[in-house]
């Protein structure tokens, strides 16, 4: 465990929430490997915290000394407190980690309501772990969205690409495999891609439905060991279709995840949900500005979340440009995209009056 010194500049009993207010944490973590790589290599995981929540981080061997406003390094104490702790876990510590912590903090933070000492409080995430690999939550949305799955039987996260809804989504199926909670994974998407149909694609069906289905196998390899997810592949266990097949079906004992949900027509859309099985799980994801259906034909995830809004055991979870978890470049993208599409709406209603 750390040993955590504070020399607080603020009165005793004073609430950090004016940027006039100082303090000074000097922070010691026992294990001076895992210390090395909290701070990470050259110290960069310590100049992200000082970037992003402008405070000062010295290290000092394995320790490190943090100063500036009261608020801010309370939010540094806590999200390194978190990654060190990972580190005990046997988990590792990235950069991206330490960027879901920061956001995780700050977060946090914005949500007390409490006097100074509550400020002391550890940071909690909701973590999905396998045999392979253990994700926790990066922004609140995810942390919203883990919570999520946990609790509903059917869920849809929608939302821009970056944010981690499918990701998410196939290492909680994965989850629910190991623990034996399912028999099986059911992954799926709707052929519509860019104006393409898998009848005009070389190949068997198997070769022709890889190329979509793509993004869902790379994040099952980066949740259980290849030769495992071949052999479940190969014996039925993780099954991976186009949409068109789950006609007639009734999915039970199944994690079922519908991944670029935005591309399902309606009547696809209600087919695939009264799959639902005994004992199972359904995970729908999509982005609604990204849909590639022909003009005129209504977005079946558009309309789903219009219909079943506020239906017991449904959770919908909304993430944006805020929650991309990729490239920070990515966000930015994001961002003007969507500026660009208010724009764009704005000036035809203008032009309409």
């Amino acid at each position: 465990m750390n040993v955590t010194e504070l020399v607080a500049e603020t009165a005793q009993g004073a609430r950090p929430n004016t940027k006039d207010e100082a303090s000074h944490f000097v922070l010691t973590f026992e294990n001076n490997r895992y210390a090395s790589e909290l701070f990470g290599q050259f110290d960069e995981h310590l100049k992200l915290l000082e970037d992003r929540l402008k405070v000062k981080a010295v290290p000092r061997g394995n320790s490190v000394a943090l100063s500036g406003e009261t608020v801010a390094t309370y939010q540094a104490r806590r999200a390194l407190d978190f990654l060190y702790s990972q580190l005990l876990n046997g988990g590792h510590v990235e950069k991206s980690d330490v960027e879901g912590a920061i956001r995780m903090a700050v977060a946090t933070d914005d949500q007390l309501s409490l006097p100074t000492l509550e400020r002391k409080a550890k940071l909690s995430m909701s973590q999905i772990s396998t045999r392979k690999k253990s994700i926790a939550a990066r922004t609140p949305a995810q942390d919203a969205y883990i919570r999520a799955l946990e609790r509903n039987e059917l869920v849809f996260g929608t939302g821009p690409a970056g944010t981690g809804k499918t990701y998410l989504a196939v290492a909680y199926a994965a989850q629910l495999l190991e623990r034996g909670v399912v028999n099986k994974i059911i992954l799926s998407r709707p052929a519509v891609e860019a104006g393409e149909r898998l009848g005009f694609l070389p190949g068997d069906m198997k070769e022709k439905v890889d190329p979509y289905l793509r993004p869902l196998y790379d994040a099952l390899y980066d949740m259980m060991p290849g030769d495992k997810v071949e052999r479940a592949i190969t014996a039925g266990v993780i099954e991976i279709a186009p949409l068109a097949f789950m006609r007639g079906r009734t999915l039970a004992n199944a994690a079922v995840i519908l991944d670029e949900a935005q591309n399902t027509t309606s009547m696809q859309m209600k087919m695939f949900l009264t799959r639902l099985g005994e004992n199972s799980r359904m995970i729908i994801t999509g982005d609604p500005s990204q849909i590639d259906l022909p003009r005129g034909v209504k977005s079946g995830l558009v309309e789903a979340l219009g219909i079943l809004k506020g239906v017991e055991s449904i959770s919908i979870i909304r993430f944006t440009d805020t929650d991309v978890v990729r490239h920070p470049l990515v966000a930015r993208i994001v961002a003007a995209y969507d500026g660009e599409s208010r724009s764009a709406g704005e000036a035809s209603e203008a032009s309409d009056a």
